[in-house]
């Protein structure tokens, strides 16, 4: 199955002192997803916002909220997440002994369900739940810090996650070194939607996210159609 290229620009690269004002921008300028990475010091170095955060973040955009838990445990947060307005909650496999119940608790709670795999980790730890799930979010990248360059062995990865779905309608996110240099590769692996951070908000302005966002699309639309 052929999904839609989607962008989905992480607010973790965003100005944090106009953060409302840089979403509604951003999703002025093509973005098809926002992409909220929620980190808590634990299980990544870093922490960034919570549920309360997003919920004010909420009104300024009609654009799919897809929710990148970077935290351990995950499931008593779960509810908080969906409450906030997140359209789209994906855990990492290694966050938790029991993944499965939590891709159950997000579908219980009426949103999209998503598994996270870090670099190291290997496919095989989805076979069991494909059926399960409506995304994958392959890292490129070590978690916890952005502007990191993409890891080239990530490309198999993502191939071979690709053949994995098979015609599932899953959509594969692949985050971490997401550029206009890096966009047609991913593409041409199999996946359909791509975080950019930095290579995003570096730009200040609506015209600058306009414009990277339509390049971003167009490197990712050729890389897919000369893999075809």
């Amino acid at each position: 199955m052929t999904l839609p290229i989607r962008i989905a620009p992480s607010i973790l690269a965003a100005d944090f002192a106009k953060l409302g004002q840089e979403v509604k921008d951003v999703s002025e300028a093509g973005a098809d997803w926002i992409h909220l990475d929620v980190m808590d010091g634990h299980f990544v170095p870093n922490i960034s916002f919570g549920p309360d955060v997003i919920k004010s973040l909420r009104p300024y955009t009609t654009a799919t909220f897809d929710c990148h838990l970077m935290i351990s445990p995950a499931d008593p947060y779960l509810e908080a997440f969906a409450k906030a307005g997140c359209d789209r909650i994906t855990v990492h496999a290694e966050a938790g002994v029991h993944l499965h119940r939590s891709l159950q608790t997000i579908r219980h709670l009426g949103k999209k369900v998503g598994v996270t795999l870090n670099p190291a980790t290997p496919l095989s730890i989805l076979e069991n739940v494909l059926d399960d799930i409506d995304l994958i979010l392959i890292m490129s990248v070590n978690p916890g810090f952005g502007g990191q360059k993409f890891i080239p062995a990530m490309a198999d990865k993502i191939r071979n996650a690709k053949s994995l779905i098979g015609d599932r309608p899953i959509e594969l996110e692949v985050d971490g070194g997401v550029s206009t240099e890096t966009a047609g590769l991913i593409a041409a692996a199999g996946a359909n939607v791509l975080v950019a951070g930095s290579a995003i908000f570096k730009g200040g302005s609506v015209d600058a996210y306009k414009q990277t966002v339509a390049d971003l699309r167009a490197a990712a639309e050729r890389g897919r159609l000369g893999a075809n």
